[in-house]
């Protein structure tokens, strides 16, 4: 009896000791399921790989033309125009027959007589314009004290009938006025001095068009309020000591932005004096194609521009062309990997809703998920049979060995 009841204690170690106890019963004896897993841990192994150019590949390119359209159905060709211009850099807007009439059609209009008449008008009468003719007639006005007698003897016209005067215009105009002062006095300086007062007269130009730019966006309504305040609050600094001094640094990044074209959309989106500095270094960076870049990324592209040096100009604008998900993936990859992706992307003829739904499904399953499978895969190939089967020999060999 002790030596049966040892013998069972035994066969109950044996079957602890191995709890799979039926080859048939193990999910990984099954053939096609191994194969499954297998083929399973083979896909996410090649997905985490290649997963940089599958993002690339699940990206989606801007078509321009229907915002275009839309801007030229509200008569704002400039807008439309800088717009379409930026994407025609690139091949897959260039070979588009759309695009290309849509532009042809913009240019048509802005190139004519009557439209450029009336944009000189703009900027002589009004000081305003979205064209270059009409900005440069503004500029000159103001630059040549015009525009800020114009605008004074407006503002008091307004005031001796009653009516609301634009506070900021007449700080404006308050400090145009010296600035032109300023120019006058240093233009004989720097001739007397043999140019030993050009920096002087560098500030007060730099002044003078700064002036002409924010007179325009209060005109258009772009000048944000935190810029209007601050412009009251330092002209009466301005008028009583006859210096620019207490604008000097702010009418520096302004006059880096009245040199970007559409520098007014661009001043509209600054909240304080550090976000106006943010958004001249990007648009020194980036040119005239600052505005339209904007629109397409916003916060994410001046995220990006921060790193303009490292990731490149290029590479930023290319990324672009993707929207929002371009440059963040840009800035997760990289600006060689990129490139090369982009331009293996670009290859495709034809890529079609069902490859682009597999892409971006493919590029978007989590890392966590991919690594599980490529262990899956890995374990079912795992020789558990036969380990089963030594198993089960130990365990004859302990039960025939014991007394």
């Amino acid at each position: 009896m002790p030596v049966n009841g040892q013998h069972a204690r035994s066969k109950r170690s044996v079957s602890i000791a191995h709890p799979l106890r039926s080859d048939k019963k193990m999910v990984f004896s099954n053939l096609p399921i191994r194969i499954l897993l297998l083929i399973l841990g083979c896909v996410a192994a090649g997905v985490l790989w290649q997963q940089a150019q599958l993002s690339v590949l699940a990206l989606s390119r801007i078509d321009p033309v229907p915002e275009a359209r839309a801007m030229v159905a509200e008569e704002r060709y400039a807008d439309a125009g800088d717009y379409l211009a930026f994407f025609l850099d690139y091949d897959y807007v260039r070979e588009n027959p759309a695009a290309q009439a849509l532009h042809a059609e913009i240019e048509e209009v802005r190139n004519s007589v009557a439209y450029q008449a009336s944009k000189l008008g703009e900027g002589l009468l009004a000081g305003t314009s979205d064209e270059t003719i009409g900005k440069t007639a503004g500029l000159i006005t103001d630059f040549f004290v015009i525009g800020d007698l114009r605008d004074l003897a407006r503002q008091g016209s307004q005031w001796a009938r009653g009516e609301e005067v634009d506070e900021v215009i007449a700080a404006l105009a308050a400090i145009g006025a010296v600035a032109t002062a300023a120019q006058v006095a240093t233009a004989a300086a720097t001739v007397g001095t043999a140019g030993a007062a050009a920096p002087t007269a560098a500030a007060s130009t730099a002044a003078k068009g700064s002036v002409s730019l924010l007179k325009a966006a209060q005109k258009l309504g772009k000048l944000p309020p935190w810029l209007g305040k601050t412009l009251i609050k330092h002209a009466k600094t301005v008028k009583q000591t006859k210096s620019l001094d207490a604008v000097s640094d702010l009418f520096g990044d302004v006059y880096r932005l009245a040199g970007t074209r559409n520098g007014l959309s661009l001043l509209s989106t600054t909240t304080d004096a550090a976000s106006l500095q943010r958004m001249a270094k990007t648009a020194e960076s980036f040119g005239d194609s600052t505005a339209t870049l904007y629109r397409i990324g916003g916060k994410t592209f001046l995220k990006t521009a921060d790193r303009a040096g490292e990731l490149g100009a290029e590479s930023i604008k290319l990324a672009s062309t993707y929207g929002g998900a371009g440059l963040r993936l840009l800035d997760r990859i990289g600006p060689t990997s990129f490139i090369k992706y982009s331009a293996r992307a670009s290859k495709i003829a034809y890529k079609g809703d069902v490859f682009d739904l597999v892409a971006r499904f493919l590029a978007f399953l989590p890392a966590w998920l991919l690594y599980l499978l490529v262990g899956l895969g890995a374990l079912a190939w795992i020789p558990w049979h036969q380990g089963a089967v030594l198993m089960k020999r130990r365990g004859r060999r302990q039960l025939e060995s014991a007394p």
